[in-house]
């Protein structure tokens, strides 16, 4: 499974900002690890006091009988509901149920923390799991947190006034959103989403520009995979990027050059031999008019063997014309109707290809390359499928593309060979005979031949039998001839 680029750096740079996080909260004062009651240590828990100490400074100026209005008042204001333990006795408001039991023993007791979820460990008696170390004389914390399950809530208990008078606000939370806001950690919170948003905004340019020149690459890399070797990348970037670009350009231009060499090398001699195997056809012709009777399946042997070869050399000479055609090609709009009645005339088809072709369809093309291409098609059909195979060449309109369809109901080729039609030189096993194999250059011709017109060549089985080859090429306005 790939992960692209940007989320990669996206997701090493929120780890980041959450290392950030956890230092400045620890710089900022929050201690005692990451437990409940690390939430009112620093600037939280001393405003949590303060606020208590207000409260229960109003609350004992008050008559008793106007106290619970005040507290009442006060469990509005912040949302909450609240308890108020003073000389013994517990005030409620706000609808605050049952206070836990362990709760009251720390409200209570002014010995060592209460234990609220495991003992403390064998070999030492003086920690408790939530609190951390205490000597066994030192006085009780004046703030505590603790999480209930049933029902679900935060209790928040602040120790306010002197020693000898000293009493205890109880808050039960409802929620832990409304515990940040009641902390105050909600300003906090949005300076970190802000950080985190400004950081991305940060970065963002630059993951975009480094995502972005990779998929260049990628579209440049597999170009030049489907042999369009004159594609090219820009080289602005100063960095390792802006060399791999350097690089690819590069090899795609040294591809170029082999491979035109090699096809202009290939036409040479195809071109070259077209003579000497022209006149060796004369010849033989002549020998086997004057030969004895007894020596002609001999003569006839070397004829079949040397148009073999010509035939050879012919289509190596048309491949390699294909392949260099396509800086030369010639597009103009090509009406398609009386292009394929003169090539299925030229092929002798017309009684064996059944043609459903708008007459005012035209595409954009080479008459010369598409003329070729379809011929190739329609001569491969011939061959391998026979002229009772049912052959149609018809076309499909999807906007502005044209589908060119040549198909048939004959055997098709195995599917193991689909991906590999339209290399040079390449044939299926079925087809590798001398009646019927071919050199293996015409669907090479074909894909050629389509390239060059700005097209795109699909060769497919049918089913339950036959094959199909489509060629998708542009629509042109018709002009009648």
């Amino acid at each position: 499974m790939r992960f692209p680029l940007a989320l990669k750096v996206s997701g090493w740079l929120l780890l980041n900002l959450a290392l950030l996080a956890v230092l400045a909260a620890g710089f900022l004062g929050i201690q005692g690890g990451f437990s409940w009651d690390s939430l009112i240590e620093g600037p939280p828990g001393r405003r949590m006091q303060t606020l208590a100490e207000v409260a229960a400074s109003e609350l004992r100026t008050l008559p008793p009988d106007q106290r619970s209005g005040a507290l009442a008042r006060f469990a509005e204001a912040q949302g909450v509901a609240v308890a108020w333990l003073d000389n013994g006795r517990w005030l409620t408001a706000g609808g605050a149920p049952e206070i836990p039991s362990a709760l009251r023993e720390w409200a209570r007791s002014p010995g060592r923390p209460p234990e609220f979820d495991r003992p403390p460990p064998e070999d030492d008696p003086g920690l408790g799991p939530e609190f951390g170390p205490f000597p066994p004389h030192e006085p009780r914390p004046h703030r505590l947190l603790i999480r209930t399950g049933q029902p679900a809530a935060f209790w928040l208990a602040v120790r306010t006034g002197p020693p000898d008078r000293a009493s205890v606000l109880v808050l039960r939370v409802p929620s832990f959103g409304r515990l940040l806001t009641l902390l105050d950690l909600t300003p906090w919170l949005q300076v970190a989403a802000s950080v985190a948003v400004v950081s991305l905004l940060f970065w963002l340019p630059f993951v975009r520009g480094l995502t972005r020149d990779l998929g260049r690459l990628t579209q440049a890399t597999e170009a030049i995979a489907d042999g369009r070797f004159d594609t090219r990348v820009a080289e602005t970037r100063r960095d390792e990027l802006g060399a791999l670009g350097g690089s690819v350009n590069r090899m795609a231009g040294r591809l170029d050059r082999l491979v035109t060499g090699q096809k202009r090398f290939l036409g040479d001699i195809a071109h070259e031999l077209g003579s000497p195997l022209g006149r060796m056809q004369v010849s033989v012709g002549i020998l086997e008019q004057r030969v004895e009777p007894a020596l002609q399946p001999a003569v006839g042997d070397v004829r079949e063997e040397v148009e073999q070869m010509a035939a050879l050399v012919n289509e190596l000479l048309a491949f390699t014309k294909a392949g260099l055609r396509p800086r030369e090609a010639f597009l103009a709009p090509v009406p398609l109707g009386p292009l394929v009645a003169h090539l299925l005339t030229r092929e002798a088809a017309d009684d064996a290809v059944r043609v459903e072709i708008p007459a005012d369809l035209a595409v954009r093309a080479d008459a010369d390359l598409l003329a070729r291409a379809l011929g190739n098609l329609v001569r491969n059909a011939l061959r391998h499928a026979g002229r009772a195979a049912g052959i149609t060449l018809r076309t499909e309109i999807a906007g502005e593309t044209v589908r060119i369809i040549v198909e048939d109901q004959g055997p098709g080729v195995p599917p193991e060979a689909l991906g590999r039609l339209g290399e040079p030189l390449f044939r299926p096993e079925t087809a590798r005979t001398r009646e019927t194999g071919g050199a293996g250059l015409g669907l090479a011709i074909v894909k050629s031949c389509v390239e060059a017109c700005g097209g795109s060549v699909q060769f497919e089985n049918r089913t339950p039998r036959g094959f199909r080859a489509i060629l998708r090429l542009t629509a042109a306005p018709f002009t009648p001839a």
